[in-house]
């Protein structure tokens, strides 16, 4: 597995399993990279149910990061109620198993390209933007949906810690469906208090 992203994120969580690293201490190892490589971990455990208490640190941690994308910002920055969280080594493992997982449906397709669109500073900003937006939908309060925004996350943090132009093009589509399917679940529930009484006439 040649993957950057794999690289870094089996290292790190090698690590935690044995023992805990706070997320300061990951995104002093993980310099510029920290950005992708910490969204990357912050999103992972959102395709899988999170344990109580996770949901809001891993959420705002992501949302934090990819609004300093947005402003430009090459060396990320937390808070320390943030900064301070650690990784239980037992959760590390099952990460670890998982990003396995992942890995193999991407390796045969992601990999340096369109480096016109992939190395420009603009883009990095959009980025930013992008998976800031696609955050606020992680945590909005909606149940069953936390997957679907995750994935959008994940694409572009690899697509921008791998270089790939062409799945963040792939990505900005994943993120318009994505927003579409909210925009009709808000919709729906904007109708739903308008349907009920004819559904009792």
């Amino acid at each position: 597995m040649d993957l950057k992203f794999y690289r870094d994120i089996q290292s790190l969580l090698k690590q935690l399993a044995t023992h805990p690293l706070t997320v300061k201490d990951i995104l002093a190892q993980t310099s510029e990279r920290g950005f992708s490589v910490m969204i990357l971990l912050l999103t992972l455990p959102f395709l899988f149910p999170v344990p109580p208490g996770f949901a809001t640190v891993l959420g705002w941690g992501c949302f934090l990061l990819a609004l300093q994308m947005a402003m430009g910002r090459r060396k990320p920055w937390l808070p320390r109620q943030i900064a301070k969280f650690q990784f239980p080594q037992w959760f590390s493992r099952e990460l670890l198993i998982n990003l396995k997982r992942l890995t193999k449906l991407l390796e045969k397709f992601v990999r340096p390209r369109l480096l016109s669109v992939a190395a420009n500073p603009k883009i990095w900003r959009w980025n930013g933007i992008c998976i800031a937006w696609l955050t606020v939908l992680l945590m909005l309060p909606i149940p069953f949906t936390n997957p679907i925004p995750t994935v959008g996350i994940l694409l572009l943090a690899i697509a921008t810690l791998e270089e790939d132009g062409l799945l963040m093009c792939i990505s900005y589509g994943v993120m318009a469906l994505i927003t579409l399917f909210f925009g009709f679940i808000f919709y729906a529930i904007w109708l739903a208090p308008q349907l009920l009484p004819n559904l009792f006439q």
